[in-house]
């Protein structure tokens, strides 16, 4: 569900918006002059697709999706899954302060759009999990206990920034479901409404992602892979993957 959101909803709009995307994911393809132009990867940098992609917008090059598909294994344990995404969200925070650190020089180089894109892209990405717990917050009265918000602003603030969470996880489940909504994947429909309770560990890895980025932000947290496989009961045989 997560991964069908990102490549079949979010990156075809980013695209079609003309922002500036995030290279990410198995399958990529490269002009050789243009990456020798850029001198290739940043090797200090987590993600260093999504980085090539924004130095890629910054001198001038264009990005764009095909219409292909890349199988590839999914985390389907809790501590893998955080090691892997604090990876990946701490590569992000990384992105973005290397390419904050001169704000008019990249409007400059991407024009004010894609530059309000790239916040939202990378800095909000990693705030909306250091963040989601004072979203959870908001919860309390359900349990009888009163919110800070409640008090000092009001009840009518407070049910209107309640009705405005609500709105907006709605709104990222429905996209969740029309992610999915072709025949091969439409069984998954129903588990979109689990999203919420899945992305709490988000906000886990968002934590040791923060600790990572001021302790050790060149620390690589490699993906354990081939799990499913290794997992399997002795004497079963697993199905070969399917080729793209």
């Amino acid at each position: 569900l997560e991964y069908a959101t990102w490549w079949r909803v979010i990156l075809p709009g980013v695209a079609h918006l003309g922002l500036i995307i995030p290279l990410g994911g198995t399958t990529l393809f490269f002009r050789r002059a243009a990456l020798e132009k850029l001198r290739g990867w940043d090797a200090h940098n987590v993600t260093e697709d999504a980085d090539l992609g924004v130095r890629l917008a910054r001198h001038g090059y264009k990005t764009d999706l095909l219409p292909t598909v890349t199988y590839e294994e999914a985390n389907f344990r809790a501590w893998p899954w955080i090691k892997q995404r604090s990876r990946w969200l701490k590569g992000f925070l990384i992105t973005w302060v290397v390419h904050s650190r001169a704000p008019l020089r990249l409007i400059r180089d991407v024009g004010l759009i894609r530059f309000l894109g790239v916040q939202v892209l990378f800095l909000a990405t990693f705030c909306q999990f250091i963040f989601a717990p004072l979203l959870w917050s908001f919860c309390l009265p359900l349990f009888g206990a009163a919110h800070p918000v409640q008090t000092t602003l009001g009840a009518d603030v407070f049910y209107g920034l309640f009705g405005y969470f609500l709105f907006a996880e709605i709104l990222n489940i429905s996209v969740a479901m029309t992610a999915v909504s072709g025949p091969q994947h439409r069984h998954l429909i129903p588990w979109a409404i689990t999203l919420p309770f899945y992305f709490i560990l988000g906000s886990f890895a968002a934590y040791k992602a923060l600790y990572e980025f001021v302790v050790t932000p060149f620390y690589w947290d490699k993906t354990e892979h081939g799990v499913p496989h290794r997992s399997s009961p002795i004497g079963s045989t697993a199905s070969p993957l399917r080729p793209p």
